[in-house]
């Protein structure tokens, strides 16, 4: 008989065997549908981990891996748990959601790898880059089946897939732009629309400046359901984020359930700005991409200038005067060094 792995009991082989099924039935396989990632895009989906553990040699998957190493970070230093629907059902619990093993240093370390015990922390991961001035972080909410992933691999890729699969959990993928003379690095994060993954991609909305809520024009129950989304929205993010509201599929105009007229008058009731689009045709894919992160980077800058023109006003302070050529004060008080 075997002697087990030490320190793996029966949650870590349940955790085990969801993997297996996950990885399976295509959730993580390192590529996409419509064929190879681009080289120079950075793009992944968060995988499950091997069992963590706090030691050195603390194993990861091999899914995890291939995509942690698209990203640019060291295998050993980051893995993420996404707990699968099937994974839930066999009553997996996150122990620990990431690995940080002893062998990392501080600079391999990513954003958000802190672990903690009893709740699945998932991490937010990019490369350290300094060919860029700015790094926007956008969300793509809205219900699934809407379009948010082909909008996505539209802009990033400029690819189109009809065969495209729901989104499980989140997965992102960057694009550098100019905007104003500057270097910007769009990260634009896909979130799924199921409300069994509500729990999972909440947590990505801290640290968003931008969002794009995405409906689609032939269900009305999409735009219906825009309200609840925009509640979320403000809920989990940053009061100052630019938001855009996208009626999706506009080259199915002759199946169209929402008006434009209906969609631009909600947007200017909630302060939104408006596009229809098509991610089939790339028709204002770009343009509303575009227009979200312009207005993020005038936000900043007004920001910036702000802070720039208050350190320069600050002088010194006002108090009581003291001329010290007019002090006529005992004569016999003098110095030490006086004659």
């Amino acid at each position: 008989m075997e002697t087990p792995v030490k320190g793996w009991n029966s949650t870590a082989l349940l955790l085990i065997l969801a993997l297996s099924i996950f990885i399976t039935s295509g959730g993580v396989d390192g590529t996409n549908e419509c064929g190879r990632v681009s080289p120079d895009i950075e793009a992944f989906k968060l995988a499950p981990c091997m069992p963590a553990a706090q030691d050195a040699n603390a194993p990861v998957s091999s899914s995890c891996c291939i995509q942690v190493k698209r990203i640019g970070q060291s295998p050993s230093c980051l893995c993420a748990v996404m707990l699968s629907n099937t994974a839930r059902s066999s009553g997996v619990k996150p122990e620990i959601a990431i690995t940080i093993p002893k062998r990392c240093n501080n600079a391999d370390r990513p954003v958000g790898y802190k672990s903690t015990k009893g709740e699945a922390q998932l991490a937010m991961a990019y490369r350290v880059d300094q060919e860029y001035d700015y790094l926007f972080k956008i969300v793509l909410i809205g219900d699934s089946g809407v379009g948010k992933s082909n909008i996505l691999s539209r802009f990033t890729r400029n690819e189109f897939c009809l065969e495209s699969k729901s989104t499980i959990g989140v997965e992102f993928a960057t694009r550098t732009l100019q905007i104003e003379g500057k270097t910007v690095k769009a990260q634009i994060w896909d979130t799924a629309g199921q409300e069994r993954y509500r729990a999972i991609t909440s947590a990505y909305y801290r640290g968003a400046v931008g969002a794009l809520l995405v409906y689609d024009i032939t269900k009305r129950q999409t735009f219906d359901n825009v309200q609840r989304w925009l509640r979320e929205l403000r809920d989990h993010a940053d009061s100052n984020i630019v938001i855009m509201l996208a009626g999706n599929k506009s080259d199915l105009n002759h199946l169209r359930a929402v008006s434009g007229d209906s969609a631009h008058a909600l947007a200017e009731k909630e302060g939104l700005s408006f596009l229809e689009t098509s991610a089939l045709e790339a028709f204002n894919v770009e343009k509303a991409f575009q227009t979200i992160l312009v207005d993020i980077y005038h936000i900043i800058s007004k920001k910036a200038l702000a802070a720039e023109e208050a350190a320069s006003s600050v002088g010194v302070p006002h108090g009581t005067a003291i001329n010290v050529g007019n002090f006529s004060g005992n004569p016999d008080q003098r110095s030490c060094c006086s004659n």
